[in-house]
């Protein structure tokens, strides 16, 4: 039980594992661009910004106008913490809304919520215009209206050096083509959670992008469009967003209870997994020297993806369950202590 007692260590929340999800601290921040300080602008702004994190939340392009919603949009002053202005450019409200009332109101809607822990993203995006062809890197001016537009739709999103060796393997087709193997062996050295390929091109003064998102075994694609290229970088992150969402949503009164285990634990993996299994209710049942058990509240599907992220495996439901050791009588004869009762039976088990 010793791995027990380390659990009580106030420490937990300062630890992190070795995995590539993000727990989002600026989630519940929004930004929205102004014209003007004044009062009706800033009104309007406001409503704006809950629409934003009501979309980054859940997904659902609809959930805004739920009625479960409409008290809060009357007056969204009761789940906001605080607002300012942010210069910019573009000035813009920053709001920054209460978690736990923001999460409270949803639920209370029946709207499925999407947690803080999000799969890190890669970005391998080309801009093609009339100046040539350009992929752009993490120290690159151009890399600031993707990371605008990640922050607005809640996404984690990294970009690589853009070195020569990157750029040759970062070209059209193999970033519209249908097999990730070249920009996956490039990215391993980023460690992210899943890619995302986008040429951008540059015609009669639009732009318009082809995208493609892998992440694991799934594959999802699509096209956008905007006036300017952050207007387009808008626009992706969008669809990404809405793509990924429905497979981490938590849906309030649906979700069906589940007992996970999960082996191979230590101090820093209990960290994480607490963070990963926050949007399911997770519940500490048990400890057994390096093995855990939760109770969680959430579909198998949901549970699965939640922790791909922080690369645990399933165990195969035929393989057999450690047994755990009987107390032997003690040397100086005194009576040993009980066995402790039978582990409950996880029907979701696995491993780091």
């Amino acid at each position: 039980m010793r791995f027990f007692k380390l659990l009580s260590v106030g420490c937990l929340s300062l630890i992190s594992v070795a995995s590539h999800a993000e727990n989002l601290n600026s989630l519940y921040q929004v930004l929205e661009p102004v014209s003007s300080q004044a009062p009706q602008e800033r009104d309007q702004a406001t409503l704006r910004a809950l629409d934003t994190l009501v979309l980054r939340l859940t997904g659902d392009a609809k959930a805004a106008q739920n009625p479960g919603l409409a008290a809060i949009r009357k007056d969204p002053q009761q789940i906001i913490l605080q607002y300012g202005y942010d210069a910019g450019p573009p000035e813009s409200l920053k709001v920054d809304f209460d978690p736990a009332s923001t999460d409270r109101a949803l639920r209370s809607a029946g709207l499925s919520l999407w947690g803080a822990n999000r799969p890190a993203i890669l970005g391998w995006w080309l801009n093609d215009s009339a100046e040539g062809s350009n992929l752009v890197g993490d120290g690159q001016g151009s890399a600031e209206p993707l990371r605008r537009a990640a922050q607005h739709r809640g996404l984690p999103l990294h970009l690589p050096l853009a070195d020569l060796s990157e750029q040759i393997v970062a070209t059209a087709p193999n970033l519209e083509g249908s097999d990730p193997a070249p920009l996956r062996e490039a990215s391993q050295r980023y460690g992210a959670d899943a890619l995302l390929a986008v040429h951008a091109k540059e015609e009669g003064g639009q732009w318009q992008a082809t995208w493609r998102l892998w992440q694991g075994d799934q594959r999802e694609q699509g096209n956008a469009q905007g006036a300017d290229p952050a207007a387009l970088a808008d626009a992706v992150m969008l669809a990404v967003s809405q793509r990924l969402a429905p497979r981490f949503v938590t849906k309030p009164g649906v979700a069906t209870e589940q007992l996970l285990e999960v082996q191979g634990m230590n101090l820093e993996r209990y960290a994480a997994l607490g963070r990963l299994l926050e949007p399911f209710g997770g519940q500490l049942q048990r400890v057994e020297g390096d093995r855990i058990i939760y109770r969680v509240n959430g579909s198998a599907e949901q549970l699965k993806a939640q922790l791909a992220l922080a690369k645990l495996q399933e165990i195969p439901a035929g393989e057999a369950v450690a047994p755990v050791p009987v107390p032997q009588p003690a040397a100086d004869g005194s009576i040993p202590a009980a066995a402790p009762a039978p582990a409950p039976t996880a029907n979701l088990r696995f491993r780091w």
